[in-house]
């Protein structure tokens, strides 16, 4: 698959405008924009139908506003970040009940972090091997 050129949302607004106009000749645009793909095209033309200019944005990374959220979407999100502060949690509780990381087990610093070590190395793989 190759990577495809950057466009901004002037140049996709001009491309799917031009297409719509030239009766969705998708091949044409193809070859009147350069680096931009069929399929790319396509999807620009069927998000713009659906949603308008807002359907070109580009939201790669960007969560949707709380106001534009469907009571479940909300909820979903909230369960995901609560999930994640419980996983926190029980690390850091993992580290400290660890019996290496006690001050009675003794012996240098050293010895201590590397129990520390130890203790969130086995954490990850736990998590990692579910």
């Amino acid at each position: 698959m190759t990577k495809g050129r950057t466009t901004t949302l002037e140049e996709r607004i001009e491309i799917v405008g031009y297409c719509i106009a030239n009766g969705k000749d998708y091949g044409a645009t193809v070859e009147k924009y350069g680096g931009v793909s069929y399929q790319q095209i396509y999807s620009w033309v069927r998000k713009y139908q659906e949603k308008g200019v807002n359907g070109l944005i580009d939201r790669r990374g960007k969560r949707k506003p709380l106001e534009e959220m469907t009571e479940i979407e909300r909820l979903r999100a909230e369960n995901k970040m609560l999930k994640a502060e419980n996983k926190q949690k029980e690390m850091e509780i993992a580290v400290l009940k660890s019996p290496r990381n006690r001050k009675e087990a003794g012996g240098l610093s050293g010895v201590r972090q590397e129990g520390l070590y130890l203790t969130v190395k086995k954490l990850h793989e736990k998590k990692h091997t579910r």
